[in-house]
């Protein structure tokens, strides 16, 4: 029987072949004939000059279509962007049209199959099983159509398990791509870690162009739950250097790395993990061989970054395109033909905006029954609240939406303590401003009401942590502030995210009281620590209830990781709290929320 392509590409990741191909069983993947238009090359005669164009997504977070599902409205946001793969395939149209179709290549670097309520549904809801059977994923259909010719993994591809993955996997045709996500147990590859595409030239010698996927080795740690045992990730760099040389071995003229990894060698686990978080930097100057790298992981705007190989001394060509779609990047690259072969003269790269293009409508239509389904679901009544909440002033505020969210976890953590050993020690909460735009209504509340203040599929543990460690844990999360004398103006919107720390990474704790004194450095920042209304006792013990990412050293808070687990959930903590409101029917502000935290300046709080 004909092994078809999809066939092809699912069994080379289960068998951790080296080249992922694209419709034959050989060591490429053919596009059409190119012209090369820089010169004439009539009577047979090898053109001296060839140019292709490569387009690079990122992040997408299961945005197929400029849909909120949380405000059930067409997206938008204080600078008016536009998301959405229906959007970036207006704009991918326009690119192919510009270069030729036949030389352009379609590129993703990961974090596709998670994020929104669409992504959700049918990982949840109405889970996809495979490419025969089951619904198909909404993301699958458009980046099908779309034509991508491969994507990277991203750390949120194992959120919902190996197996959603591989179900996922079977549905797209092109590979998935990631040269370090390797079988634990013999360290050969899980997944296809490269492909190499042929371009056709009339009249010369085809390009080869190799494209190598890299994901990042914070997974071992953010999804330690789901992969453990199972899969282990090297690091970027580590990979790099044994997969260029490769795809230079087999002659490709070009090779371009898709990365889920950031630029600038930072790292949110410590050392949790012996490889650098964001290292596409690294990989850049230290693996020589590249000539371009689409970056991601860390949803910023970056049109063209250079970095010069420490070997090479070549310029390295990287761009990451925002996220969810509001960006599209454009590698434009040029060849010669010297000493029989092509070699690369330039590359150059650029972003292009959503917001500056109409959705495409064959995009919106493909997809159009599979976002009725969500739209209906997320808009369901679920219960009701006794006043409005909102989370717009939560990252420099104690504010009741946080508190909920501390509640809700407080109690699910309680309950499931009764009875046990530790039935009697206090339970304390963290929770993060996930959303600065989270809102429940007074009256009826929807479960996307609900949704939207938790939009991370984070599940949630217990972890046994002293007062003293809470107490290094909060000092941890006061960082977040922006140091301010006494005597300052103050000014709310450059009061956080110090040192770029996202408002993910900033923790709120409830079943405790303390003041943020940001007068002062950090690492003493936290005053008048209690707890039941006594000053917090160094040695006693307290269970903290805590999502599955913080749990395993995500945003490298300390203790935490290595602290006692005594228990775990497998469900998202958003359903969680939507099942509190389904259960108790009336959220009411005026029930919860007795601890409190505040700013203060040398004792003078910011904030009445």
């Amino acid at each position: 029987m004909p092994l078809n392509r999809r066939d092809f590409i699912n069994r080379s990741a289960a068998t951790g072949a080296g080249v992922a191909l694209a419709g034959t069983a050989g060591a490429v993947a053919a596009a059409g004939p190119a012209q090369a238009a820089e010169q004439d090359h009539g009577h047979g005669r090898q053109p001296k000059t060839f140019s292709l164009r490569v387009l690079g997504t990122t992040d997408l977070h299961g945005h197929a279509l400029n849909w909120d599902y949380f405000t059930n409205a067409e997206y938008d946001d204080a600078t008016h962007n536009d998301v959405g793969l229906a959007k970036i395939a207006t704009l991918v149209e326009q690119a192919r049209a510009e270069k030729g179709h036949d030389r352009t290549l379609l590129i993703d670097a990961g974090d596709i199959i998670q994020g929104t309520q669409l992504s959700y549904y049918f990982a949840r809801v109405e889970p996809i099983t495979g490419a025969r059977r089951g619904p198909r994923h909404p993301m699958a259909l458009v980046m099908n159509h779309l034509k991508y010719d491969a994507a990277a993994l991203g750390n949120h591809e194992f959120n919902y398990g190996i197996p959603l993955l591989r179900a996922f996997q079977e549905q797209c045709d092109f590979p998935l791509l990631a040269a370090n996500a390797v079988d634990a147990k013999t360290l050969k590859p899980a997944f296809p870690p490269y492909l190499v595409k042929e371009i056709e030239v009339h009249g010369g010698r085809p390009v080869k162009v190799g494209i190598l996927g890299l994901t990042n080795p914070g997974i071992a740690v953010w999804d330690k739950a789901n992969v453990q045992g199972e899969l282990a990730f090297p690091g970027l760099v580590e990979q790099a250097k044994i997969y260029v040389p490769k795809l230079r071995a087999l002659g490709c003229d070009v090779v371009i790395c898709t990365d889920h990894s950031g630029l600038d060698g930072s790292t949110s686990y410590g050392d949790a993990v012996p490889y650098p978080e964001n290292a596409s930097s690294q990989v850049a100057a230290q693996v020589p061989g590249i000539d371009a790298i689409l970056v991601g992981h860390t949803h910023v705007e970056r049109p063209q970054t250079l970095v010069v190989n420490e070997q090479t001394g070549r310029t390295v060509v990287l761009s990451e395109p925002l996220y969810w779609g509001m960006r599209l990047s454009v590698f434009d690259i040029d060849l010669a033909f010297e000493h029989g072969r092509w070699q690369v003269s330039s590359v150059r790269a650029e972003v292009r905006n959503a917001n500056t293009v109409a959705e495409d409508p064959q995009v919106a239509q493909l997809v159009r029954d599979e976002h009725q389904k969500v739209v209906d679901y997320v808009n369901q009544v679920i219960g009701t609240c006794t006043a409005a909440m909102s989370a717009a002033q939560s990252t420099y505020k104690d504010t009741p939406i946080i508190d909920f969210l501390n509640l809700v976890q407080s109690d699910t953590v309680k309950a499931a303590l009764a009875g046990t050993s530790y039935a009697s020690l206090p339970v304390l909460s963290e929770a993060s401003p996930f959303s600065r735009t989270a809102a429940i209504p007074a009256g009826q509340v929807s479960l996307r009401d609900v949704a939207g203040l938790y939009v991370y599929e984070n599940t949630l543990q217990a972890k046994v942590l002293t007062g003293a460690q809470v107490k290094d844990y909060l000092e941890w999360s006061a960082a977040y502030f922006v140091q301010t004398a006494p005597d300052a103006p103050v000014d709310v919107t450059k009061l956080t995210n110090a040192k770029n720390t996202p408002d993910y990474s900033y923790d709120v704790l409830s079943g405790v009281s303390y003041d943020i004194d940001i007068s002062q450095p950090v690492g003493s920042r936290i005053v008048d620590l209690t707890a039941g209304g006594a000053p917090i006792d160094p040695a006693a013990q307290f269970v903290l209830a805590v999502n599955n990412y913080r749990a395993g050293g995500g945003s490298n808070y300390p203790h935490v990781a290595a602290a006692p687990q005594v228990w775990s959930s497998s469900d998202e903590i958003r359903n969680t709290i939507i099942a509190w409101v389904q259960a108790h029917g009336t959220i009411d502000p005026t029930t919860f929320g007795g601890d409190q935290w505040r700013l203060t300046r040398a004792g003078v709080p910011l904030f009445s």
